[in-house]
């Protein structure tokens, strides 16, 4: 089972954290082999036991996850649920319970005050990383009792920028929001294309919302196979479905 951890998440007393690779768990064919994905086709037996495998390895007595949208929209989590309400963050100050995002590409980015003892897991895609789901999840944090100068925050796996290609039309979006972000588009191996870093602008946006310690694991969900499920390597495939990873911050 690949488990990464970050250095200053590590650091901080009193929670646990991971961020899951593709192996460990007992789903076959293209979701080999820890998909915890309740959205994919996967048999959802081997789904359940490969979230229980993620849930004692975290040493949580639940595991919570969100049914994801790309949206900005954060909740507050008290209790363990069987199916989360639509969102793409989550916080909590209850120990015990385990907040999950899963992705296949697209930034986890995972929180913590260990002060105010509140944790939170965001799900940072373009379309929520340039809407403000960074900021959603430290004001839901905030609300708790948490402060952003104290937040300690890692990015997760996700896709490079070598390997996240995509049209003008996403680049002049980015841009009409912030002629700055155009520094975080490459030129592109073909005409009107462009490469664009997720995890730059992910970082870009904690470190503006005032977070501190920010810190990023630079590890490519579409160039390590092996390692990770990625929505579009399964694309460029022409595969009909793809498993994802999930990635997990809990309260001891």
């Amino acid at each position: 089972m690949l488990i990464l951890t970050d250095t200053n998440l590590s650091e901080v007393p009193g929670i646990a954290h991971g961020f899951f690779g593709r192996s460990g768990g007992v789903s076959t064919g293209i979701y080999e082999s820890l998909n915890c994905g309740p959205g994919s086709g996967d048999d959802p037996a081997n789904i359940t036991e490969n979230r229980r495998r993620v849930r004692e390895a975290m040493g949580a007595a639940e595991l919570n996850t969100l049914y994801q949208i790309h949206s900005p929209a954060a909740v507050t989590v008290s209790a363990a649920w069987d199916a989360g309400p639509e969102a793409d963050a989550m916080v909590t100050k209850t120990p015990g319970i385990a907040l999950g995002i899963l992705t296949a590409d697209c930034a986890p980015v995972l929180f913590a005050d260990s002060d105010a003892g509140v944790i939170g897991a965001a799900h940072a895609g373009w379309k929520g990383a340039i809407s403000g789901v960074v900021e959603s999840t430290i004001s839901a944090m905030e609300a708790l009792g948490a402060r952003r100068q104290r937040i300690t925050a890692a990015i997760g796996p996700c896709i490079s920028q070598a390997n996240y290609e995509v049209g003008a039309e996403l680049c002049a979006r980015f841009v009409a929001d912030d002629a700055a972000n155009a520094r975080f588009f490459g030129i592109g191996a073909r005409a009107d294309h462009f490469q664009f870093d997720l995890e730059s602008f992910v970082a870009h946006r904690l470190s503006g919302a005032g977070v501190v310690k920010v810190s990023r694991l630079s590890a490519c969900t579409y160039a390590r196979e092996n390692d990770f499920f990625s929505f579009r390597r399964a694309t460029h495939r022409g595969q009909k479905d793809y498993g994802r990873e999930i990635s997990v911050i809990v309260l001891r």
